[in-house]
């Protein structure tokens, strides 16, 4: 079998996509995607027309993020019509499983280079818009395990469930928001960060014709264990708020894959390959504990133990879940979303998988380390995971 390797990686910065409108507010969603599609090519240095296929994680297609929008981006740019693409909706691990696409499609010679990304313009098209009974969590009619009727009841069962406190969830949401501003001082995320010109909108919401450089996160805040512990809980007799809960987020992200012959011969170093990857279902009682699962069967698969991976990315979409993934596993804290995670970073959910593909790979060859777990919870109640491996 053919051997898959990442050979670049990018992302857009991550706005605000609710309570205040965001910088990236004013690209429609093709448009957003198109962005870091632009860079990956134009960073690469590879040709438009070399592309063979990507393939997009988008959660809520609805409007402008219908219609396949991983194709329709690729085609707003204006340079190339011959590659394939198809767009996910996996729920949160939408572009992790997109990523899964490309590499399988590689390694078993359907094609050479690919594409795997995602986008979500949470602020222009609102999670829920494509269900037909109205915004929230969809479940069928004939539903043989307990109601599950959102994601907030899910997460406080975990949360009950494993013993986590208040205390404890606020002081994994105060890391984050730790992490993501040291990183950001210290320059981390600079060589992986698309810099946006974005359109300023006037008064009435349209674009005002001028535009602001934006080349920075917006969702990293000034955050002490007093603010959090102030803040009221989403759900009452919940722990979760606002502070410990991932932030609804637009952005994008993008990883060019080649197989590892094509990418010698274009004199490209690969940086990454895939060890090991899944999509496994979880115990819709709690819906939201698939990292533990996804953890599970990638250890199975590949024979690795926690002792063999270097740093984990755990996506940050409740502070809980995070921490019920790591009291299973007994994790080493200071090897866990090292850079912030969704709580200070965002969680566009169409496009994270991606973004923690790219942070992860990126952080790997800063530190000069060599394997990383990225594995994600999922409405549906499954659970995504990728084992990643520096070459």
């Amino acid at each position: 079998m053919r051997e898959a390797v990442i050979v670049e990686a990018v992302r857009t910065p991550i706005a605000r996509g609710k309570a205040a409108v965001g910088d990236l507010h004013g690209f429609h969603a093709v448009d957003l995607l198109a962005l870091s599609l632009d860079a990956l090519i134009k960073k690469s240095g590879i040709e438009y027309g070399d592309l063979d296929y990507l393939a997009g994680g988008c959660v809520t297609q609805a409007g402008e993020q219908a219609g396949n929008i991983a194709r329709n981006a690729w085609l707003s740019l204006g340079k190339d019509y011959t590659a394939g693409g198809t767009t996910f909706d996996n729920q949160c691990g939408s572009a992790q499983t997109a990523n899964h696409a490309i590499a399988a499609m590689i390694e078993t010679g359907r094609v050479d280079i690919g594409i795997g990304c995602g986008v979500e313009a949470m602020s222009r098209v609102g999670l829920g818009a494509n269900v037909y009974s109205g915004p929230g969590y969809f479940q069928p009619p004939v539903w043989p395990w307990d109601t599950a009727p959102d994601q907030f009841t899910m997460v406080e069962r975990i949360a009950k469930n494993r013993g986590i406190t208040r205390e404890m969830v606020d002081e994994l949401a105060l890391s984050s928001q730790q992490n993501a501003k040291k990183a950001w001082e210290e320059g981390r995320f600079d060589s992986q960060i698309v810099t946006v010109d974005a359109p300023i909108l006037g008064e009435d919401g349209e674009p005002s014709g001028k535009t602001k450089v934006v080349n920075r996160d917006q969702g990293p805040r000034d955050t002490t264990a007093e603010g959090l512990a102030g803040l009221k809980p989403i759900i009452e007799g919940g722990i979760h708020t606002a502070g410990n809960a991932s932030q609804i987020s637009d952005g994008s992200a993008a990883i060019l894959w080649m197989t590892a012959d094509e990418a010698k011969q274009r004199g490209f170093k690969p940086r990454a390959r895939i060890i090991t990857d899944c999509t496994v279902g979880t115990d819709p009682y709690y819906l939201l504990d698939g990292p533990i699962d996804a953890t599970e069967k990638m250890f199975k698969t590949s024979g690795m133990t926690m002792n063999d991976i270097d740093l984990f990315e755990i996506n940050e979409a409740f502070a809980a879940v995070v921490l019920s993934w790591a009291q299973v596993f007994d994790a080493d804290m200071s090897k866990v979303n090292v850079n912030g995670g969704a709580i200070a970073l965002g969680h566009p959910v169409g496009s994270t998988g991606a973004r923690l593909i790219c942070t992860a790979l990126y952080e790997l060859e800063r530190q000069d380390k060599n394997t990383a777990l990225i594995a994600m919870c999922c409405g549906s109640s499954i659970g995504t995971g990728t084992i990643i491996e520096r070459l």
